[in-house]
């Protein structure tokens, strides 16, 4: 591709608009992934009796075990969602920035 392509792709507003939502939607889900993740590990590290809990009354399953599962159904969860929107928005803008450029 030639410098003057990229240059005129790099400044479309329809590219910048996909850059800018990419980025802050991608930021966005890092940020709650990580947040449920710290947050998961930081309750074992201050409070592990709270995990620790069992399920229900002469369980051998504590609340520990469906929290973890939960985190990481979460992670395919906000996969899924980035793919969904990756899919619809995003590919619909580089769409309208490949018919602008032809």
């Amino acid at each position: 591709m030639q410098k003057a392509s990229i240059d005129a792709i790099k400044a479309h507003p329809k590219y910048q608009e996909l850059v800018r939502s990419r980025r802050r939607f991608s930021l966005t889900l890092t940020a709650l992934i990580l947040i449920i993740y710290f947050g998961f590990i930081l309750t074992i590290a201050f409070a592990p009796s709270l995990l620790a809990t069992p399920v229900s009354a002469g369980a051998v399953t504590t609340l520990g075990m469906p929290v973890g599962i939960l985190i990481i159904v979460s992670a395919f969860i906000l996969t899924g969602v980035y793919v969904y929107r990756a899919n619809g928005r995003f590919d619909a803008l580089t769409s309208a920035i490949q018919e602008d450029q032809q």
